[in-house]
């Protein structure tokens, strides 16, 4: 593209379109909770399908102006874009942290408010190094980790409890059971077995997250994130063996580290991972074939050495592709960055919708279905920007981890087991996949197989 080309600069969104962007898609976004779900919100949003008005509103403007990125009238100096070509997406996630920083300013005044030197938010030679800190506890380039059999242990213990509770209920399985369950799960993960029972910590850390969905514009609570820290440091110094607490202790650190600032990313990330697994429940409590191709993996897997359950997995990341957990995804240019439509200058936000990506069925065949084999077969993917846990060097670093538990989980809750939702067409597997699904008020009859 010529030099002059260039000087055109990239398509600018008019004020109307801009609203229009703010309304529907980054707003109800705001709206469910950045950082912990509002439930009621997130009931309403899916009643009045609110995502799929987003994915609407991005495709019309992908229509108008081609692949962008748009510029959008910010009401500040602050300039922001949103990202409509699945290329320019792949770059912007490749890319990362530079020219395009994890450390946006709004995700900054987000997650200050719990873990202000985490390494999501963090840049230079402090992202690096926490970065690094990050790989190394949760072994992120490993498909499982290395305590991943005590982890198995740890889940089969905690479904066995909740199995339990839902024999004791008549077979009703609801999120509130399951979620008391998973946090259980979590805590001896992360912490070790004695925090289990620890739910003051899990509260302390939801009532800061609660806090940070109003990211700059609450003042934020210091006694609170404090205490938290605190709680935190005595799991780290305890160091029980088989949980990531022991990892950290064995993780070389320095001043730049920082390893409590790390840890409460971790239990949050637990939380969207919760979500996609009941909801993962529900796609193939919908969908008998699927069920029974579980069914077959559990009764193949199980009685070996470190199942890896590989469908059921695959089935999580479908939950994560039909209603994703983390909607926006953020970047920050840190210089101005050329396109083939002009240049963007340094600073900008840059937003990636992932419904958008994810959903757009104007070229995806199967955007609107249940298909756990797009993700076994690597072909299916060319072409694709799917990003459950982000994507590119920018990707969570506890991504195998939490699909190990969410896996093993559902193996456990399965085994031997029929799970058919209440009602029965709250999913229907002969109808598209609905824009979102609120898995607060998701509830199952249960029975043996």
């Amino acid at each position: 593209m010529t030099k002059e080309s260039l000087q055109h600069g990239l398509p600018r969104a008019s004020v109307s379109e801009t609203l229009a962007v703010m309304n529907d898609v980054m707003l109800p976004s705001v709206a469910k909770g950045v950082i912990i779900r509002r439930p009621r919100i997130v009931g309403l949003a899916e009643r009045m399908k609110l995502d799929q008005r987003a994915i609407l509103r991005v495709q019309r403007l992908e229509a108008k102006y081609g692949p962008g990125p748009l510029m959008l009238r910010s009401p500040d100096s602050k300039p922001m874009a949103l990202v409509l070509d699945p290329g320019h997406a792949n770059r912007i996630l490749e890319q990362t942290p530079e020219p395009f920083a994890t450390a946006e300013w709004a995700k900054r005044s987000v997650l200050a408010h719990f873990e202000p030197h985490m390494s999501l938010i963090s840049h230079g030679v402090e992202r690096a190094e926490r970065r690094r800190f990050n790989d190394d506890v949760l072994q992120s380039h490993c498909a499982v980790h290395h305590l991943g059999d005590r982890f198995a242990t740890v889940v089969q213990e905690e479904a066995g409890e909740l199995l339990q509770d839902i024999r004791q209920a008549g077979g009703h399985l609801d999120w509130d059971a399951f979620v008391d369950a998973w946090n259980r799960v979590v805590r001896r993960v992360v912490l070790g077995d004695t925090a289990r029972d620890d739910r003051a910590l899990t509260e302390t850390l939801s009532k800061l997250r609660a806090v940070a969905n109003w990211g700059f514009l609450h003042p934020g609570r210091e006694h609170l994130r404090k205490d938290l820290h605190e709680r935190l440091l005595r799991y780290l110094e305890r160091a029980e063996k088989g949980s990531l607490a022991a990892e950290v202790a064995r993780t070389s650190c320095n001043e730049v580290t920082q390893p409590v600032h790390q840890v409460p990313q971790w239990l949050t990330a637990f939380n969207p991972a919760g979500m996609a697994t009941f909801r993962a429940l529900a796609l193939l409590a919908a969908h008998p074939g699927e069920s029974e191709r579980a069914q077959a993996e559990i009764a193949h897997d199980i009685p070996h050495a470190s199942p890896r359950f590989g469908f059921l997995r695959a089935s999580i990341l479908e939950s994560l592709r039909l209603w994703p957990t983390v909607p926006l995804v953020l970047r920050e240019s840190t210089v101005a960055t050329q396109w083939e439509n002009g240049w963007m200058p340094a600073n900008t936000s840059m937003l990636l919708h992932a419904p958008f990506f994810h959903r757009d069925d104007r070229y995806l065949d199967d955007a609107h279905r249940f298909n756990p084999d797009l993700w076994l077969q690597p072909e299916q993917m060319e072409q694709r920007v799917l990003m459950p846990f982000s994507e590119g060097t920018g990707i969570c670093p506890g991504r195998h981890l939490v699909l190990l538990v969410g896996s093993h989980m559902l193996a456990r809750l399965l085994e031997g087991r029929e799970y058919r939702l209440k009602p029965p067409t709250r999913l229907l597997s002969s109808k598209p996949m609905p824009p979102l699904l609120n898995n607060y008020d998701l509830t199952f009859e249960s029975r043996l197989h």
